[in-house]
């Protein structure tokens, strides 16, 4: 089977029976090599002995009085945050159950969340590579990077196109040449066109070559594969998390008289469903933002709340006024209507 996403750390960790990733000393150690806490020329003496024992060992208790001994104020408040997480994680004792916990005690909003958004998403990359372990289709693969990057939608000629936007934006400014690149934009000289392949059933196998660049598009439109690889990618995620089977696929309009439950899949999904819901006047621009409504079925309605359960959840993917999709695959999490578990 293809190996994927290399640099995510998964090799560094073990899984449980329950298929959650166990953290481990090497996973932590990572941490501490990041070039914000390695030490550098200048560092000082108490800055590259307390490095040497976190590498050793990588659970060790660090006091505030070891803190306030770093010389340099930067280096102190990056060894606060990075202890912080590493504390996080091993509390948690999976990565899983850390990003559980992280949501969970901030009710599913991002504000206010005690850990960098950087280490929020390398969670969610190396999880997302724990639940595609296996899984040869390219194009959930690629689905699943909407889960930890920011993507740019165009749409041109009825078709939804989704790519990276850190490597849209870097293409824009330096036609994907650097540092040459952006000298040649500022000398308003003219720079060969980069045209970013689109995946397709028929292609997808090229995704296994390039699945660290981060430079494939994905088709949304309705129906098609791009989509129901991201409708698929969902399901795991929900099965992965909560042990609950679910049914995602798109639909057209919501036209349910007992429409009871919705969940935005990102910031303006939720604020366009909610609106909807209550009968607001959503206006043309904001419903021309939705790029796709979606019907979430649970497999078992005994696992809903009671009061609905059997009734069916409905989902919305938009992008912001820049054209941006920044996915929040915790709102599956935290927003599901669940039965109360039996203590």
């Amino acid at each position: 089977m293809t190996d994927f996403w290399r640099d995510c750390g998964f090799v560094l960790l073990e899984r449980e029976e329950n298929g959650f990733l166990r953290v481990t000393d090497d996973f932590l150690r990572a941490y501490f090599k990041r070039p914000e806490i390695r030490p550098v020329e200048e560092s000082c003496a108490a800055e590259r002995k307390l490095h040497d024992a976190l590498l050793r060992n990588p659970r060790q208790a660090v006091s505030d009085k070891q803190l306030t001994e770093l010389a340099d104020p930067d280096a102190r408040e990056n060894y606060q945050i990075v202890l912080a997480f590493r504390d996080r994680l091993v509390a948690a004792g999976t990565v899983e159950g850390c990003y559980l916990n992280l949501f969970r005690d901030a009710s599913g909003s991002a504000e206010g969340i005690p850990v960098p958004p950087l280490f929020v998403d390398q969670m969610t990359h190396v999880i997302l590579r724990n639940i595609l372990d296996g899984v040869a289709d390219p194009l959930r693969a690629r689905a699943g990077e909407f889960f930890f990057r920011p993507q740019k939608v165009t749409i041109n000629d009825g078709h939804i196109m989704a790519a990276d936007e850190e490597i849209v934006e870097m293409y824009a400014s330096s036609g994907g040449f650097g540092s040459l690149g952006q000298l040649l934009v500022e000398a308003q000289t003219p720079l060969r066109t980069i045209d970013l392949d689109v995946l397709t059933v028929e292609n997808a196998e090229m995704y296994w070559l390039r699945d660290q660049k981060y430079d494939t598009v994905l088709n949304l439109n309705f129906s098609g594969d791009g989509l129901d690889a991201l409708c698929r990618v969902l399901e795991s995620w929900v099965q992965h998390f909560l042990d609950v089977a679910v049914s995602i696929q798109p639909v057209q309009q919501i036209t349910d008289e007992r429409w009871v439950w919705h969940i935005g899949l990102e910031q303006e999904g939720t604020r366009l469903l909610n609106d909807l819901y209550q009968g607001v006047d959503v206006g043309e621009a904001r419903l021309a933002r939705l790029l796709s409504l979606f019907r979430l079925d649970f497999a078992d309605p005994q696992e809903m709340r009671p009061d609905i359960a059997g009734r069916p959840v409905y989902l919305a993917l938009s992008i912001n006024e820049q054209g941006i999709v920044r996915l929040k695959p915790q709102n599956l999490l935290v927003n599901l209507p669940l039965a109360a578990k039996a203590s």
